[in-house]
């Protein structure tokens, strides 16, 4: 075993065990920081990260301030306690929430599915799973355990409610828990995208149909006829009644209050539905994406060789990229792109390859055959600018630019549809 098949080991084994994946369970040193948006982490439930965004704290304080008035006239002899007691509310609430996504990750890690991390935000929270599941009946079941739980956890606060006095503190969290979780629950199986319902409609779509886009479309639809719906109708069920007493205050600070609600609640579906086609779209077109037909042809050089003679080879050939070749034809390192942009013309003749090359490792090498979300993988999982293609026989095949990938990526998402 050579040097550079050494050095690849290594790197196999640290990944295995957790030390080179930012995600990985086995990570040591310096703790992992969020990414952008990700807000303080909180743990790490079944390996998956859990954050609180920032603005968790404003719905907090907001369900607080709420609660907090309600329990006032329930419970007046609290004073300024009711405050602590919503607050302790508003967490559990939350923490019920979290129960909810954590059904989701779970059922997604059962199946086979990488799940990024889950944050806790202003609405609720969401689980990011980085794949789609393979099947409808997948589908179906990975969006229902969600509600499924929210509804276990209201009969259990139900259950709750029976053991205690319904005039105490206990007694008023429970019921306040209990009624929560079954919003929560009743709201995300509204049938339309982004909601669970919504998943739980596409499945059913991609049963019949076949076709997983076409439940995507049918569902993202549904998903923006209720953002419709909750816009228009959330501020009338309030001001009838149906929604808890009738507004008094018409045109006051009730009804203002009620149509910003509304607002958001409308903006967050519309906006999730319009993202669900598109990653649906997106997804539809990476099977477009191979490595083959991105590939520029390279022409190989030794380390020494002066940029423009590379180039003047490269030229000759008909070859868009340069690949450094030890003394024994062996790949070891690609030269990029923007390094040989860099580099002035009456300079090139006195700069060897070697100073502008990126050293060549096992991951930056891909096989010609790799294409779709396959692909985009290993990109991912090691990020460069230029990649090694290489055939099943070992030869060089050509250079992999990522700019190439995401131009043809972009453009195929431009076509229509």
């Amino acid at each position: 075993m050579n040097e550079d098949d050494k050095r690849g080991e290594r790197k196999r084994a640290r990944a295995d065990a957790g030390g080179d994946d930012p995600q990985g369970p086995g990570r040591k040193g310096k703790p992992q920081r969020p990414g952008p948006g990700g807000g303080i982490l909180m743990g790490r439930p079944f390996g998956v990260p859990v954050y609180v965004a920032p603005s968790w704290f404003l719905v907090a304080a907001l369900i607080t301030w709420v609660f907090g008035g309600q329990l006032d006239r329930v419970l007046p002899d609290l004073g300024g306690a009711r405050y602590l007691v919503s607050l302790f509310f508003a967490v559990a609430f939350y923490a019920s929430v979290l129960v909810h996504e954590l059904a989701h990750t779970v059922a997604a890690l059962r199946f086979k599915l990488p799940v990024r991390r889950i944050q806790l935000q202003f609405f609720g929270g969401v689980s990011e799973i980085e794949k789609e599941t393979e099947t409808p009946g997948r589908e179906f079941i990975l969006a229902f355990v969600g509600p499924l739980l929210s509804l276990v956890l209201a009969g259990v606060f139900y259950l709750g409610m029976q053991a205690v006095d319904p005039g105490t503190v206990p007694g008023v969290l429970l019921a306040g828990l209990m009624i929560s979780n079954l919003i929560v629950a009743a709201f995300n199986l509204l049938p339309g995208l982004p909601l669970d319902g919504g998943r739980m409609l596409r499945a059913v779509v991609w049963k019949i149909t076949g076709k997983p886009m076409s439940g995507t479309i049918a569902a993202a639809w549904v998903g923006r006829a209720l953002a419709v719906a909750v816009l228009i109708g959330l501020p009338l069920l309030t001001h009838t009644g149906v929604l808890g007493n009738p507004t008094q205050d018409i045109g006051g600070t009730e009804t203002v209050t009620d149509a910003l609600l509304a607002a958001i609640l409308a903006a967050i579906i519309w906006t999730g539905a319009g993202n669900s086609l598109r990653v649906a779209r997106l997804r539809e077109h990476l099977p477009e994406l191979e490595a083959r037909t991105l590939t520029r042809r390279a022409v190989p050089v030794e380390s020494s060789t002066p940029l423009s003679e590379a180039l003047r080879r490269a030229n000759e050939s008909g070859a868009r990229a340069l690949v450094v070749v030890d003394g024994h034809g062996e790949p070891t390192g690609l030269v990029r792109e923007t390094a040989i942009v860099g580099v002035p013309e009456h300079r090139r003749p006195w700069v060897a390859v070697s100073g502008l090359a990126q050293d060549l490792t096992d991951d930056m090498r891909l096989p010609a055959a790799l294409a779709g979300e396959a692909l985009l993988d290993r990109l991912r999982a090691t990020p460069a600018t230029e990649y090694l293609v290489i055939e099943e026989s070992g030869e060089i095949y050509g250079v992999l630019s990522t700019a190439d990938v995401e131009r043809a990526f972009v453009a195929a998402m431009a076509r229509p549809h």
